[in-house]
Parts: C-alpha cells; sequence; structure tokens
C-alpha cells in the first residue's frame, strides 16, 4: 500500500517538473518503501541488489533528490561521511538524537519546541520554511558499555 502512495506521489511530482518516471525510478522507489528505519544510499542500493535490480549506486543518487524535492523523505543527518534519509510523507514532524559512538538516531517528538521556534520566527518577522532540532550525545547502551570500561580501567589500576 505505501509503495502505491509513494509512486502516485512522486509521478506526480515528475510530471509537474517535465521529468520521465522510468523503470530505475520506479525500482528506487520500491526499495525506499520497505525501509522501516532511517537509511543511506548505500542501503537503498543493496536492497535493490536484493531484489536483483540493475540499478545503478549513481542512479540511486540521482534518484534521492527528486525524492527529497516531492516530499517523499528528507535529509535528516550526516552518518559520519554518508548523509542519513527517511521517509518523510504523511508523518509528523519529529526531532532526532544522535549517537556519536555507534551512530543510533532516536525520533523524539516535543511540542514546546515547535512552540519556540514558531515564537522565534514570530518574533524576527521570519517565514520559517524548515527547522531540524539534532541532539548528539550517548545512548543508553554505550553509556553502559562507557561505564563498565571505566570501572575496569579502576579495577585494574587500583590492583597493580
Amino acid at each position: 500500500m505505501a509503495f502505491a502512495i509513494y509512486e502516485e506521489q512522486f509521478r506526480y511530482f515528475l510530471k509537474r517538473n517535465n521529468l520521465k518516471f522510468t523503470k530505475e525510478r520506479r525500482e528506487v522507489i520500491a526499495a525506499i518503501a520497505i525501509q522501516r528505519n532511517h537509511f543511506n544510499a548505500e542501503d537503498i542500493h543493496q536492497q535493490l541488489k536484493k531484489q536483483k535490480s540493475n540499478v545503478s549506486l549513481a542512479t540511486v543518487y540521482r534518484t534521492i533528490p527528486l525524492l527529497i524535492g516531492s516530499g517523499l523523505m528528507t535529509e535528516t543527518t550526516y552518518g559520519g561521511e554518508r548523509i542519513i534519509y527517511e521517509k518523510i510523507y504523511n508523518k509528523p514532524h519529529h526531532h532526532h538524537m544522535v549517537c556519536i559512538n555507534c551512530g543510533k538516531i532516536i525520533d523524539f517528538t516535543c511540542p514546546d519546541v515547535e512552540i519556540v521556534q514558531n515564537d522565534i520566527c514570530q518574533k524576527n518577522f521570519f517565514l520559517s520554511t524548515e527547522y531540524r532540532l539534532e541532539i548528539k550525545g550517548y545512548c543508553q547502551t554505550c553509556r553502559k558499555k562507557m561505564k563498565n570500561k571505566k570501572m575496569n580501567r579502576t579495577f585494574i589500576q587500583e590492583f597493580k
């Protein structure tokens, strides 16, 4: 079902911009439609390979800006050297916490942030078209591992 909606939205966007809806673009949409979490271009290419598609990584990279322009997905964060994307069509606005150790991305919503953002724009006579809140730090799993390593180092040093 999600694929049909994505395909319809993308076809409409391409037609409005006098672009063609190709077999390759259709395959890229199908690979993105089944993604459950955040993903990068290489993830999409790997999914296409699993589906026995011959779509190149270059085609995936060329299709991504069109999918962003169509409102189906967005660039969410930079995961090291790779850009991370997510599907946004019919999804509520949300923010991200990114673990700087393992790269885990945690979605969250906060109505207070929306209120503050609107208030700031209003006070400055600014029309916002987009904004992002990304909090970087350590996830619970990595914090536990770090705590255990620190305790182990302390324990070893005490008994030397």
